[in-house]
C-alpha cells in the first residue's frame, strides 16, 4: 500500500540552504551505491530509439546520478549527449560546477520548472531520477500527458526497496553516513556543517523524508498503469524492475512516440 505523507523537501517554505544539504547527500548516495547502472542500457536504447541527443533531467535536486550518466553515455554513444538539468527549486551551485566539469555539455534551465507542465522550449528525451514519489497519482499522470502533448519521450526511475527494512535502513545508516560524510561533499560549506553537526536539521529532515519516500515508493505496475490511463495515442510504454550489485531494486516507465 502506498502512503503519501509529507516530505520536508516539497514544502515551498522550507530553507533551501538545509533542503540542498539533503539532496547533496542523495547525490552522494546514489554516486557511491551506483544503484542506477543496471539501468544505463536502457536509456542508452531509448535514444537510440527515439533519435535524441539531447536530455531533459526534471526534478534534478542536487544533480543526483546526472554525472555518472553523463560519463556512461558518452563512453557507450558515438553522438555527443548533452543534459539540461531542472528543477522546481534549482541548485544553482551544484548546477554550475556539473557544467565546469562538462565543460558545459551538462548544462541547466536557470529558472523553477514544474515537472507537470515543462516549457515547451526544454526539447529533448525526459528523465527523472528519485524524485517521482514525490506526486500524487494524479500528478505522475499530468507529468506523462506533458510529456506526451510535447511528443517528448520520457523516462522515470525510482530506487530503493519498499518494506520495514528498508525504513529501518534509513533509520540506522542513513544518520551515520550523513554524519561521516558531509565534510567531504562539494561544493563546500559551513552552512552545511551547522547544519549537520551543530544544529541537525539536515540529518532530521534527511531521516525523515527518506522513511516517507519509502511508503510513497510506486512500484512499476502501478506507474504503467497511470500511463495507460493517459490519453497516450501512439506512445509505447515499458515497465519493469532492475536491481544493482547490491541487491537494491529500481523500478522504470519508459514511453516515447511509435515510429509507426
Amino acid at each position: 500500500m502506498r502512503i503519501h505523507l509529507f516530505e520536508f523537501e516539497d514544502l515551498p517554505w522550507f530553507p533551501n540552504v538545509i533542503r540542498a544539504g539533503g539532496t547533496d547527500y542523495l547525490r552522494y548516495l546514489l554516486i557511491a551505491t551506483d544503484v542506477y547502472k543496471p539501468l544505463i542500457p536502457l536509456i542508452s536504447e531509448s535514444l537510440s530509439q527515439t533519435n535524441e541527443t539531447t536530455i531533459i533531467d526534471l526534478c534534478s535536486g542536487g544533480g543526483g546520478y546526472i554525472e555518472q550518466l553523463f560519463k556512461s553515455l558518452s563512453e557507450s554513444s558515438t553522438q555527443k549527449i548533452s543534459i539540461i538539468l531542472t528543477d522546481k527549486f534549482p541548485n544553482y551551485e551544484a548546477y554550475s560546477i556539473l557544467k565546469a566539469r562538462t565543460g558545459g555539455q551538462i548544462d541547466f534551465a536557470n529558472y523553477s520548472v514544474d515537472a507537470t507542465n515543462v516549457p515547451k522550449d526544454l526539447k529533448g528525451f525526459r528523465v527523472m531520477f528519485s524524485a517521482i514519489h514525490h506526486f500524487q497519482p494524479e500528478q505522475v499522470k499530468n507529468i506523462l500527458q506533458n510529456a506526451m502533448d510535447n511528443n517528448a519521450p520520457i523516462a522515470i526511475f525510482d530506487g530503493y526497496e519498499k518494506n520495514i527494512l528498508a525504513i529501518l535502513n534509513v533509520i540506522v545508516f542513513h544518520p551515520i553516513a550523513i554524519l561521516l560524510c558531509t565534510p567531504f561533499f562539494k561544493p563546500f560549506s559551513f552552512s552545511r556543517l551547522l547544519f549537520t553537526y551543530v544544529i541537525p536539521l539536515i540529518p532530521i529532515y534527511t531521516v525523515w523524508d527518506g522513511c516517507v519516500s519509502v511508503l510513497r515508493m510506486y512500484k512499476s505496475q502501478e506507474l504503467l498503469n497511470i500511463a495507460n490511463k493517459t490519453n497516450a495515442g501512439n506512445y509505447l510504454w515499458k515497465a519493469g524492475t532492475v536491481k544493482n550489485k547490491y541487491g537494491i531494486h529500481s523500478t522504470y516507465l519508459i514511453g516515447y512516440p511509435s515510429k509507426n
